[in-house]
Parts: C-alpha cells; structure tokens; sequence
C-alpha cells in the first residue's frame, strides 16, 4: 500500500509531483540562449533570471499537469513501471495536484507578463502557446501526448522557441543560428522523453495512449533516441562550419562520453524498467550539453572568437 502525504511529509510529496529530475530540461535551453546573448554582448540579468524563472514553472505546471490528467483518463494504473506518480499511488489528491497545477500557471503567466512587457508581441505569442501547450500536452478535447505529437511540443518548445525566445527578451533582435542551437539542445531534451515513452509503450498502448513510441514501436524508438543524439552532437559542428562559432563550442561534444551508457540501455535493454537509469543519464547529459555550449560561446567571445 502506497504511504499518503502525511506519512512520506508534504515536502517530498510534492517534489515526487514536480519530479525535479526533469528540470534540467528547463534550464539548458535558457543557459544555451543567455549564453549566446553573454557572448555578443547583449546579456540582460533580470529578463534572463525571469525567463529561467518562467521556464522552470512552465515544466513543474505540465509536471502536475500530466500526474493529473494521465490519472482521470486513466493512463496511469498499478502495472506502470516508472516512477511515482503522486495521484494515482493516492500520495496527493487529484483536486490538490490540479490546484497546484493552475497556481504554478498563474505563476508563470505573471513571469511571462513581465517577459511580454521587455519583450513585446512575440514573447506574448510564444507565452500564451506555452502556457496552453503546457495543458493540452495531456489535457484538454487533442491532448497532444496522446496523439504522438508530444515528441514535436518538446522539440520545438524546449528548444529553438526556448534559445531563441531567452537570447530575444534580452537582446530585442533575432539571429538565424539560434534556431541550430535550439535544435541541438531539443534533440537531446526530446530524448529525454523517448526513453520514457518506450518504457512506458506497452501500458500506454493498454490504455489508450498513442504515444510517438507506441507508434514506433520498440525499433523505432530506438532509431529516434539515436537520431536526436545525433542532431545534438551535429549541431555544434554545423555551427563551427556553416555560422563560424568558435570552436569552443565544440567542448559541448564532451557529452558522448556521458550519453553512452543510456544509449546501450537503449539499444539492449530487454525488460522495459530498465530503461529507469537511462532517464536521469540523459537528463544529465542535457544539463552538461547546454552549460558546455553556452561556456564553448561565452569563452570563444573572451578569445576573440567573433560573435558568430
């Protein structure tokens, strides 16, 4: 029988709900832009905190989000083998996590009305399609987890929207490379979330929950997680050939020694909870992905590297 909050204490219910080990995907792409910015000379502190800020609230909102939707719809059950999810294990009550679910969004809308107010109209879009996103990634009439379309929401949001949207509220201006470093740093993010679909595809294929991986199949999801490994470790070579960054940013190549263990849970892994381990390692290379490329830009700019 699973322990309710007032046995395990409200602290580390909680932080079960907000599942901190997914966080770094909020923080790279956001380290990744502030970093470019800090690199042409365009960094801006309090726009840059907030979007950090903004960012980190967006992931706990479809954190809570997802525990409480997958609960109703009925995704989650006692057969799934991934980690606790606080309303279906009874921890939290559904009414709790969904008030806790539209705070943290009313939260982050206030964050992301200052962003609006640096920012203007395109910080306006990008936050009202965050924000919605962030609901109708497993709620709403086309939750878009549900129709294999989480993989894309992940990519694009966690990505070249994120990097470019963080280096925009600081420097008001656009340059096109940012959108190969938002690719870079949201492929790997997006792999992230490949290792857990592919855990969780036969139970989601049970339920009715007709992931990207339950699409793909075992085989197919495997190619992905290999595909968008490769986009990340491509994307700073491409950056150094074809937008002349400094080769500096190469170091965020460092990360294949990190992303090899989960590649081969990935590629061997016979039983599905295996793939448990895969999920904080590929959130870790994350986080070392994207504080090395902002480094490799930061430090090309004190050499004399250009901005570019």
């Amino acid at each position: 029988m699973t322990a309710s909050a007032h046995e395990i204490g409200a602290v580390r219910a909680w932080l079960l709900a907000i599942r901190p080990r997914t966080l770094p995907a909020a923080v790279a792409p956001v380290v990744v832009g502030t970093g470019m910015a800090s690199a042409r000379g365009v960094a801006d502190p309090w726009p840059a905190i907030a979007a950090l800020v903004g960012a980190l609230l967006l992931q706990i909102a479809t954190n809570l989000a997802n525990d409480y939707f997958d609960f109703v719809k009925g995704s989650d059950t006692e057969e799934r083998i991934g980690p606790v999810r606080v309303v279906q294990a009874g921890i939290l009550s559904p009414a709790a996590v969904r008030r806790a679910t539209a705070l943290t969004l009313a939260l982050a809308a206030t964050v992301g009305a200052y962003l609006v107010w640096v920012g203007g109209i395109p910080i306006l879009v990008i936050g009202l399609a965050a924000l919605l996103c962030a609901v109708a990634y497993t709620g709403g009439p086309f939750p878009l987890a549900y129709h294999g379309l989480g993989d894309l929401f992940v990519f694009v949001f966690f990505g070249p929207v994120a990097v470019a949207g963080t280096y925009w509220v600081q420097a008001r201006s656009f340059d096109p490379d940012l959108l190969l470093a938002g690719a870079g740093i949201g492929a790997l993010i997006t792999a992230i979330l490949v290792v857990n679909n592919l855990r969780d595809r036969k139970t989601d294929a049970e339920t009715g929950k007709r992931t990207l991986a339950v699409r793909l199949g075992d085989t197919g999801s495997q190619v992905q997680y290999v595909g968008l490994v490769g986009v990340g470790l491509l994307a700073p070579m491409v950056g150094v050939f074809a937008f002349g960054w400094h080769l500096w940013t190469l170091g965020a190549l460092g990360v294949v020694v990190l992303l090899g263990r989960p590649l081969s849970r990935v590629l061997t892994f016979l039983d599905p909870i295996e793939l448990n381990p895969a999920l904080g390692e590929t959130a870790r290379a994350v986080a070392w992905y994207g504080g090395l490329l902002a480094a490799g830009f930061v430090l090309g700019a004190g050499w004399g590297g250009g901005a570019h």
